[in-house]
């Protein structure tokens, strides 16, 4: 298998789902997905759907799709669906529709109590929840989210009356009817804030970025950073992180992020000297940071918003500025990497021309323009603003092959019906990539329920505040230790959930115990958000690094952790921001303050980033790497003095290098 068709099946395993069946069972799958797309757009265009009802036919979707697209195995035949998955597809969707048949029923007769039916439908879904969660999304999540379920029903009043030391036992324990009665009867369990995001937010993203790819947009991006950059030292991996960061403002996903562009950009940072771990680890860093990118920033970002109860729009603005920070020092990293390797770029002769690719693909730029001015300019609503969008990329695609069919002499007609199919496709591929997203809110759900009738989150900032003492910078490194865990094999956005509803109050309760600044609340859900985006590309479990590695032809464990490596930088990005919330744009009230503030971060995160990697002009001692590490910690505190000393200290390992360099070299 070539490494391009095998990075393929890693985001189709893992984002799209692996199995391809033949005959009715093909069709039967492309109608269910491109249903749930049209269903999502119909719920947007009319809204009046009642939240609990949408949330569970948008999750009945999704576990139908979860057993007929994720073979259970990789000796699961990939080619048909067998009878079990078609029945755990009916169970599972009949589990969640049973919610909407039954909706009146449940909260104006029963208000709310279990019934044994409810019970029994109640542990139904949740058991081939639970399942489909472990085809999807791998083992941690699902394993994660029954340990709260067991620890809920352990206690005196629960099924197992098992003693537990007594900083543990924060509860009196549940029977199994009232742990299901609260999971699947009320809106603080699966049908919770995180499911209802997907259900409305994120869906439609999803659906735009998939348009968007179908009409060619990822490819004209890739192209266009690629003839921009080509020609500059070591061009095809600052293409790379450009076009990474293009690609992740209509995508917001790190594995296809990584594939789309490493396809291309990978080989020939290969070609121009860099080894294939390198090659590789540069594409696993600037995928995975494609989900900072605003304005589609992947699920956990909307689910944010809705926690900081803020809008989405505002959001992204405070996201943008340490986005930009995050790839403008990755985009140094790959310089540096060229200058020790003594790289060169393309020669432009064998460039594409970037006037054409411009002239080629610049109407794909008006679809990302107006969701921009959507959201941050006549404030829309989320839903409402990405709706719009849908259906511009729409009627560009149908516009787009019209005119290439009348230049090819096709006629209009076979153009229209190429644009639809296109369409459909997209269709197709939102309802098959939004599955993961789907179960992983859901799955999240249960153990946010789970911790809102045990006191756990009570529990664990007590646990936490004794081990840290109080400081500050130990719960934040504690918070940082314990998302790289779960990073291992939790999906970003479940990744967040959990950190939001179990760390983050720890944190602020520290950092701000009267509740009532809501600067550190944002910048400590940023934090969390920021460690959790490293889940992609944190081994053993990092599928970035996976696909990369299966374009490179490199070491996977090699290549994952240089990624990660790369990756730090990000780690140290999210504790400047969290010490100098104004990098979030909070705070500052003109554009010279915003300027100061991004530049003596820039200076700050390169000064980091040449520590981390021991090489700025040339390779660095043990001293000159001090001195940068030391630049580093004084340009994230906040103030004059600070960022003096930083920029001292950075300028002077530079001159000293120079200098070095200059005496080094015979003279003319």
């Amino acid at each position: 298998m070539s490494e391009d068709k095998r990075a393929l099946e890693i985001v189709e395993d893992s984002e799209l789902g692996g199995r391809r069946p033949l005959g009715l069972g093909r069709w039967i799958i492309a109608a269910v997905a491109i249903s749930w797309s049209l269903f999502q757009l119909w719920a947007t265009w009319s809204g009046t759907m009642d939240p609990i009802k949408l949330r569970a036919i948008h999750l009945a979707f999704a576990l139908a799709l979860a057993f007929l697209v994720y073979p259970y195995s990789r000796k699961s035949p990939r080619d048909r669906v067998p009878w079990a998955d078609w029945l755990l597809a009916v169970l599972g969707a009949g589990g969640a529709l049973y919610v909407v048949a039954e909706y009146y029923n449940i909260t104006q007769i029963r208000g709310g109590l279990p019934n044994q039916l409810d019970t029994l439908m109640g542990s139904l879904l949740l058991l081939v929840l639970i399942a489909a969660c472990f085809r999807v999304l791998g083992r941690a999540l699902p394993i994660i989210a029954s340990a709260f379920l067991l620890y809920a029903m352990i206690g005196p009043k629960g099924i197992f009356h098992i003693s537990l030391p007594s900083w543990l036992q924060l509860h009196a324990g549940y029977s199994w009817p009232q742990a299901v009665g609260q999971l699947y009867l009320t809106s603080e369990g699966i049908w919770g804030t995180p499911i209802g995001v997907s259900a409305t937010f994120v869906f439609l993203f999803v659906l735009f970025g998939a348009l968007l790819d179908k009409a060619g947009a990822g490819h004209f991006l890739i192209q266009l950073a690629y003839s921009l950059l080509g020609t500059f030292r070591g061009g095809p991996a600052k293409a790379a992180v450009v076009a990474s960061g293009l690609h992740g403002m209509v995508s917001g996903s790190s594995v296809s992020n990584v594939v789309t562009v490493g396809t291309l950009t990978i080989p020939l940072m290969k070609r121009v000297g860099y080894p294939a771990e390198t090659a590789g680890a540069i594409e696993v860093a600037s995928g995975s940071n494609g989900q900072l990118m605003p304005p589609v920033m992947g699920a956990a970002a909307f689910i944010m918003a809705q926690y900081l109860s803020i809008p989405y729009n505002q959001l992204i603005v405070y996201a943008a500025l340490p986005a930009l920070l995050a790839y403008a020092t990755l985009f140094m990293v790959v310089h540096l990497e060229a200058l020790r390797l003594g790289l060169k770029g393309v020669p432009r002769a064998e460039l594409p021309s970037s006037v054409k690719v411009l002239r080629g693909g610049f109407h794909y730029l008006i679809p990302l323009g107006y969701l921009i001015y959507s959201l941050v300019i006549v404030h829309r609503t989320p839903e409402r603003a990405a709706f719009n969008t849908v259906v511009l990329v729409a009627v560009l695609i149908l516009l787009q092959e019209a005119w290439r069919a009348a230049r090819g002499g096709s006629g209009l007609l076979s153009g229209l019906k190429d644009g639809l199919i296109k369409i459909v496709e997209g269709l197709e591929a939102a309802g098959r990539g939004m599955v993961g997203i789907a179960l992983a809110t859901a799955s999240a759900g249960i153990i946010v329920g789970m911790v809102l009738i045990t006191n756990l989150g009570y529990g664990l900032a007590q646990i936490v505040e004794a081990l840290s003492g109080g400081n500050i910078l130990v719960v934040l490194l504690l918070a940082q230790i314990i998302s790289l865990v779960l990073g291992m094999g939790v999906p970003t956005t479940a990744n967040y959930i959990l950190m939001a509803n179990l760390v983050v109050p720890v944190v602020l309760n520290i950092a701000d115990p009267e509740g009532a600044n809501q600067t550190i609340k944002i910048a400590t859900h940023m934090f969390v958000f920021y460690f959790g985006i490293m889940a992609d590309s944190t081994p053993p479990v990092a599928l970035a690094a996976y696909a990369a590695s299966a374009i490179a032809k490199s070491d996977f464990w090699k290549t994952g952790v240089q990624g990660f490596v790369y990756e730090l930088r990000t780690a140290f990005l999210a504790y400047m921001f969290f010490f100098n919330p104004a990098l979030l744009l909070l705070g500052v009230k003109s554009f010279g303050q915003g300027l100061e503030v991004a530049v003596t971060a820039l200076f700050g995160m390169l000064a980091f980033a040449a520590g981390t990697m021991g090489f700025l002009h040339k390779r660095t001692n043990l001293l000159q790497r001090l001195m940068l590490l030391g630049a580093a910690l004084a340009l994230v505190v906040p103030g004059v003095e600070t960022d003096i000393l930083g920029a001292f200290l950075l300028l002077a390992v530079y001159l000293w290098q120079k200098l070095v360099s200059s005496r080094l070299t015979p003279a003319a």
